[in-house]
């Protein structure tokens, strides 16, 4: 039915050339196209007017939010969304009415004007710098053809249009999406390097449209006759949908592979040429750049909450002012002389007087809503950002690589994790795949030699490069010799052919590396080899060098070209065969790059390594007999002897006491189990020994300067490449339509590629579809998750019983090996094959080929071609990759649950496998009983979760019983699950539990899940950086988690609470003078303090040191936190902001209020003392009260503290009296002029600013005492014994450097 469908689209639509002609079809078709369907028609445009692409946006971008003529209109509205600044323009509006008149009008004005002046000058400075971007990014040229002047003419980038044809060199970037035509390499490949878009430094193919592969010169843009249609513009970087009709009606379909993004740059590929299909802001990157998401933090609600109740006590205050105002008004018997009569000439009504006193009241009071408690808090963030990602701790050396900051809103909500949700592969492990074992036709292969030499890795210094290189170059020699040696008397082979491989490989994270060759005296000289111009991904040692098992290297050796002329359809399959077809499966189905490293580089030319001659086999011999120890013994000197040196460069060689396999019985005892004959020379020499043709010289030659390197979008392609290159099975080249390996036992064979089905987490697998050299047949390669894999094999009775039982035989065995390999905590992939007549491919293609040519449901049909051809399989064999865990996880995880975290490890691996790596990262323990959930029994309680059974439990019936049942476990297990589970996991925690959440992922898979978290950190890892660019905080270990939330989480989060907690109490201590002062004036909003310094008081006197309070101020040291977890709960339980300290603040301000005012007040009671010399002790009182309570707040007490305290009292006296004297404060009727100097020549002000902060600040002094040595919480216990900790830490320092 579907494909029915797709027909009669194709017949319903019409086809279109290209030039004026085409032009006008396009355009009627374009009118005729919009009732029916949305796609996108994309024609030729070679500079004349074109109806079609006209009405598509041009190639000009623009990221600035104003322009000078909007500037000001549209940065006030958007100033003016906030509610703080709409609070303070309701204040100066209010002010403005005469009866409710507090302050003078322009004083009113001076916060509001300042702060939206302050934040539309950032605002400006900011959209100007994008502004100059966008100008140098729009000026940058480009080649785009003319039918003006016959040629590829240069435009501006802003200048492009949807149909334009451009022509791209190489390194270039490429301006606008556009859809490849052709290409100069001569298999129609184009090299695109894809950094700036998802951070994968490994280049990406792209290939031409289908119809211009078989051009022998560059394309004409005037002979393009082809339409285009697509679908509209999205923002998906991996899909592509649309076809393009040639004149002749044929339509191919495009995919991704055909289009070149804007913002990716053409690597390895002299020159492209492509139409364009988007442009600007139309294109997948302009798509996707969004602005940086916008979290709000758990104590940022929290004081929206307390806000609203200085809202309520604010109300309270102004309405005790209005009712003492009325009754005042009524207890007055005639007109008070400050009142002003009506036009009457009456006395106003007390209720209207009342009502009218509130609105002052509000005026006068509304610095108790702490609107600058915003600006504060993102000062103080801004600081704690610069500290996190200036830690040290938190840099990685070997990667150059310190801790980024996405986020700038929720630093402090890093101190409130309860639930951690961590990907396995990439965070919890290196992501570095190394190839351990294999199962094949049945038979197991345990590759203990590769085993003992991953042992030697890990005991290694990754500093000592020297050395690492020399062992690299030990276990290659050790590989090669035995399979070279495997090949006496066997049939004879060209020499080239047998020694492609090298004895080094290059170094890829180095910018060069020094190679030892070797004279014939036993001298050596140094070669600089060439290297590659960036590090390529998953090309470490540990995982390319593999030493084979050499059991199945003899088995495979004695594989050839008769093998596969024997072998019978309804006939078991040979085991030689079996192994043959395995590692040309591992070679060539997956979608390596291969590269060379002068590819970068192609009029650089290196000079090539001089030939060695080797000493006798005796000699190296003796050197792999003093091999023994693990450790690698430094050398003396570093310094390279010289060519007339008297020790040769073997015995130089001895010095280094490496362990290497030996050459002994551990080999010969495998092979003696071999059901295989041994093979022997014509002199008896066994396996171990060289051929007589070789004899006194290694079976290998030196680097080629040429040589390969591989490279893979994922780890586990890669090491699958790089093992199957050990067993001499070597991926040589790949183009769009072939793939050519070398295999050492059969030569050379080139597949042609006839399809490639990519990996999805749908299918969990991927396939490639060949025509085989050696049979002819059109042979499909699978491989995949087990769990599906094994579901698509062909295991219905034939009629065969030999086959149908070798069939039932190698699927029991493999999944045997399968288990084991799962729980010795190995990833596991099956690899399968299937054999297709010609007929059922043709069949199968014309349907592939329809569904790759619609628009429409396009990803469906798709899946259904693969699967429709991805079964009735036969199994090859299985494989066992090692993924290492990270340096420090399982002390990390440790450490977390100490502090009370809870944490789910969510990952694609099977079972097993995710059992085994949470023992080994001791998320699990030992003595855990570990209950699995699997979906025969959904209702059993469970640690270990399947991604089947995990569906049912996050059913909406379900998900409050799921999460409830997980409360009572230690540690949840979630294996098999796919990235929307994992999100959807996080998401349904969140709800139910109302906790705060934290999720670490490294690859695109967990970006979902990272997205939805209260907190999402991104791991930098070998996977390009999609999780990074969509995290709040990027770290490149999953150990820095102890850092980042034991430390800076806990004191940004203690910090800024404190700081929150020190402003309400602040503002309201301060303005409550201003309230108990209405009791003694009427109620009549009059100040006893002047209106300047009612604005300077909180704009500058006491605005810094809060906020180095909030960025410096350290309750507990980094040594104690990390050396306690436990210290991690109290941000968990809210202790630092629980609703009682609000309260306490409160309360405590309302006393100091009160104290501050009385004591002035009863000191010059019944005196004639002015308004303003009465306010100004008051508020002298007050300031000392404020800073020293934020003394005796802080924890640590630093220089710059000091500093700035002393600052603010130099600021407060200094200003003050500098106004008084220069009478610039004088608002008439009143005169403050020279108040504060006549204060200060007397005793009594200093007598009143002395008693009235000691009694003051003595409760507070008192229960601070009291809790630090009566009632101390686990906090300050922990900073008591301080010293003994920091002493205890460095005697084990001390220790551990001693031995």
């Amino acid at each position: 039915m579907v494909l029915r469908w797709v027909r009669r689209c194709r017949q319903s639509l019409t086809s279109f050339g290209s030039g004026p002609a085409a032009t006008e079809r396009g355009g009627q078709f374009l009118k005729q196209s919009k009732k029916h369907t949305k796609h996108r028609i994309v024609l030729p445009r070679l500079g004349d007017p074109d109806t079609v692409s006209e009405k598509y946006r041009n190639n000009r971008i623009r990221t600035t939010k104003y322009t000078l003529l909007n500037f000001i209109p549209k940065n006030l509205f958007e100033q003016f969304h906030r509610t703080a600044n709409m609070y303070f323009l309701f204040i100066v509006v209010l002010n403005w009415i005469p009866v409710v008149e507090a302050f003078k009008k322009e004083i009113t004005m001076l916060p509001l004007t300042l702060v939206l002046t302050v934040i539309a000058i950032k605002d400006g400075i900011e959209d100007y710098t994008k502004y100059k971007l966008d100008k140098q990014i729009n000026n940058l040229i480009t080649q785009v053809y003319s039918r003006k002047d016959k040629a590829y003419v240069e435009k501006f980038w802003k200048d492009v249009q949807v149909g334009n044809i451009i022509r791209l060199s190489c390194n270039e970037e490429i301006p606008a999406d556009m859809v490849l035509i052709h290409s100069t390499d001569v298999n129609g490949i184009c090299h695109i390097e894809t950094s700036s878009l998802d951070g994968e430094t490994n280049l990406k193919q792209r290939k031409v449209v289908k119809g211009y592969l078989e051009q022998d010169s560059e394309i004409n843009p005037e002979d393009f006759t082809g339409r285009i249609e697509c679908e509209p513009p999205n923002n998906d970087l991996n899909c592509f949908r649309g076809f393009l009709e040639h004149a002749d009606n044929e339509r191919v379909g495009l995919s991704k592979d055909n289009l070149l993004l804007r913002g990716c740059t053409i690597r390895n590929t002299e020159a492209v040429v492509g139409i364009v299909v988007y442009a600007g802001h139309e294109t997948k990157a302009m798509l996707n750049t969004a602005a940086s998401r916008y979290k709000r933090s758990k104590l940022e609600k929290k004081l929206n909450r307390d806000i609203m109740w200085c809202v309520v006590i604010l109300i309270v205050m102004c309405c005790i002012s209005a009712v003492g105002h009325g009754l005042w008004l009524s207890g007055e018997p005639s007109l008070p002389i400050y009142e002003i009569p009506d036009s009457n000439g009456k006395r106003m009504d007390p209720v209207l007087g009342g009502f009218y006193r509130f609105w002052s009241t509000i005026i006068l009071l509304q610095v108790l809503i702490p609107i600058s408690l915003y600006a504060s808090i993102e000062f103080v963030k801004l600081g704690q950002i610069y500290f996190i990602q200036n830690d040290l701790d938190l840099y990685h050396e070997k990667t150059d690589t310190r801790i980024q900051c996405g986020s700038l809103t929720i630093a402090e909500d890093l101190g409130q994790i309860e639930y951690i949700f961590s990907d396995k592969t990439g965070t919890l492990t290196e992501n570095k795949m190394v190839f351990r074992r294999c199962s094949i036709a049945g038979q197991e292969y345990g590759h203990e030699e590769n085993a003992k030499r991953l042992e030697t890795y890990q005991d290694l210094d990754s500093d000592d490069e020297e050395i690492a290189l020399f062992q690299r170059s030990s276990y290659r020699f050790l590989s090669r010799h035995r399979l070279s040696s495997m090949r006496v008397g066997s049939i004879h082979r060209t020499s080239k052919s047998m020694h492609r491989q090298s004895l080094h490989r290059r170094s890829l994270h180095r910018p060069s590396m020094l190679y030892p060759s070797f004279t014939e005296g036993g001298g050596s000289a140094v070669n600089v080899a060439p290297s590659r111009m960036f590090s390529v991904a998953f090309s470490s040692p540990i995982e390319t060098d593999v030493v084979p098992d050499m059991r199945l290297v003899q088995k495979f050796s004695r594989v050839s070209h008769g093998s596969y002329t024997h072998s019978r359809v309804d006939m078991p399959i040979s085991e030689i065969v079996f192994i043959s077809e395995f590692f040309i499966a591992l070679t060539i189905c997956n979608t390596v790059v291969v590269s060379a490293p002068d590819q970068l580089s192609p009029k650089k030319q290196w000079p090539s390594v001089p030939k060695v001659p080797i000493k006798p086999l005796e000699d190296i011999k003796s050197i792999f007999q003093k091999f023994t120890t693990r450790k690698v013994t430094p050398l003396h000197s570093q310094r390279t002897p010289s060519a007339g040196s008297s020790k040769t460069f073997l015995e130089r060689l001895s010095d280094l006491a490496i362990r290497l396999p030996s050459f002994g019985s551990a080999s010969s005892s495998q092979t003696s189990n071999v059901p295989i004959e041994p093979i022997v020379s014509d002199h008896g020499m066994n396996y171990l020994n060289l051929p007589q043709e070789t004899e006194g010289r290694l079976p290998f030659e030196p680097p080629e300067p040429t040589e390969l390197s591989y490279e893979a979008e994922s780890p586990d392609e890669a090491a699958l490449v790089y093992a199957a290159r050990a067993y001499k099975c070597t991926l040589q080249s790949r183009t769009p339509d072939q793939v050519t390996i070398d295999v050492d036992y059969l030569g050379t064979l080139n597949f042609k590629l006839l399809r490639i089905l990519p990996f999805d987490s749908v299918r969990k697998r991927m396939s490639v579809v060949v025509k085989h050299p050696l049979t002819g047949q059109i042979v499909v390669y699978t491989k995949g998750a087990d769990s599906v894999i094994m579901d698509l094999l062909q295991m219905e009775p034939t009629g065969n019983i030999p086959l149908d039982k070798q069939r039932k035989r190698i699927k029991d065995r493999t999944q045997r090996h399968l288990d084991e390999y799962a729980n010795a905590g190995l990833r596991t992939l099956c690899i399968a094959s299937k054999v297709m007549s010609k007929e059922e491919y043709e069949d199968w293609l014309e349907g592939h080929l329809l569904a790759e040519e619609s628009i429409e449901n396009r990803e469906e049909m798709i899946l259904e071609s693969f699967i429709k051809l991805e079964t009735q399989l036969t199994l090859l064999g299985a494989t066992g990759i090692e993924d290492r865990l990270q340096e420090g996880v399982p002390e990390t995880i440790e450490k977390l649950r100490r502090a009370g975290i809870n944490i789910w490890m969510l990952t694609g691996d099977k079972q097993e496998t995710a059992i085994n790596i949470g023992y080994a990262c001791k998320l699990l323990d030992p003595t855990d009983t570990i209950f699995i959930l699997q979906a025969e029994n959904k209702f059993s309680a469970a640690l270990v979760i399947e991604g089947t059974t995990l569906a049912f439990a996050l059913h909406e019936n379900l998900q409050s019983r799921f999460v409830q049942l997980t409360r009572a476990v230690r540690a949840v297990v979630c294996c098999r699950a796919t990235p929307l589970q994992k999100s959807q996991v996080v998401k349904v925690v969140r709800k139910e539990l109302k906790v705060m959440t934290l999720a670490i992922g490294d690859g695109a898979n967990d970006v979902s899940m990272i997205q939805v978290a209260n907190v999402g950190i991104g791991i930098a890892g070998q996977e390009g950086m999609q999780a990074v660019l969509v995290s709040d905080f990027a770290i490149t270990q999953f150990s820095h988690l102890k850092k980042l939330l034991f430390v800076h989480g806990h004191w940004c989060y203690t910090r800024l609470a404190n700081m929150i907690l020190y402003f309400f109490y602040k503002n309201l201590v301060y303005v409550n003078l201003l309230f108990w002062y209405q009791f003694f004036c009427g109620f009549s909003g009059t100040p006893m303090t002047d209106y300047w310094s009612l604005i300077l008081f909180n704009l500058l006197y006491t605005s810094v040191p809060p906020i180095i309070y909030g960025v410096l101020d350290q309750d507990v040291p980094a040594e104690v936190l990390l050396y306690r977890p436990e210290l991690y709960k109290s941000g968990q339980k809210d202790q630092p902001y629980v609703a009682s300290a609000f309260w306490i603040n409160m309360i405590d301000g309302f006393y100091q209020s009160i104290v501050c005012f009385l004591i002035p007040y009863f000191t010059y009671r019944d005196t004639d003392i002015g308004i303003y010399s009465f306010g100004s002790p008051i508020n002298t009182s007050i300031f000392f009260v404020i800073v020293l309570h934020l003394m005796i707040e802080s924890n640590s007490l630093a220089w710059i503290h000091t500093a700035v305290i002393a600052g603010s009292f130099f600021a407060y006296f200094t200003i003050s009296m500098a106004f008084g004297a220069t009478c610039v404060l004088c608002n008439p009727p009143a005169n403050p002029y020279w108040v504060l100097q006549n204060h200060m020549s007397g005793s009594l002000y200093y007598l009143i600013c002395i008693i009235t902060p000691t009694v003051a600040l003595f409760p507070r002094f008192m229960f601070r005492v009291l809790q630090r040595s009566v009632f101390p919480t686990p906090l300050i216990s922990a900073k008591f014994f301080e010293g003994r900790i920091l002493t205890q830490q460095r005697s084990q320092l001390g220790r551990k450097s001693l031995i």
